[in-house]
């Protein structure tokens, strides 16, 4: 059984910066793809970017340029790197691991507002 636990999310007026972290539990960590999803109110959640075991990188257009993905393995820990922030990206983010089976986090709030 895997857990995912995120953690970093918050308030932060417009333009500013946030990092999330997420901790896996388990072994398998390095051998999965991560990812990062988000969900806002009344919508439907999306990608928001991912990580392969081979750290190959993919992100939604609505973010390219502005956030960054990136895992560390020796600490089973995936991080979305979240800069200029928008009111749009105003959501819950998950973190999310695939590996045979997928996994998902309880999720992290982050709120843009001035």
């Amino acid at each position: 059984q895997v857990q995912l636990v995120e953690s970093g999310g918050g308030l932060v007026q417009p333009g500013g910066s946030l990092r999330l972290s997420c901790a896996a539990s388990g072994s398998i960590f390095r051998l999965a793809d991560m990812g990062w999803y988000r969900q806002a109110p009344g919508k439907q959640r999306e990608l928001v970017a991912t990580i392969s075991s081979t750290f190959s990188t993919n992100y939604a257009d609505s973010v390219k340029g502005r956030f960054t993905i990136s895992r560390e393995n020796a600490k089973n820990t995936v991080y979305l790197q979240m800069n200029s922030l928008k009111f749009e990206d105003t959501a819950v983010y998950y973190c999310h691991l695939r590996y045979s089976l997928a996994y998902w986090g309880q999720g992290t709030q982050v709120i843009v507002s001035s």
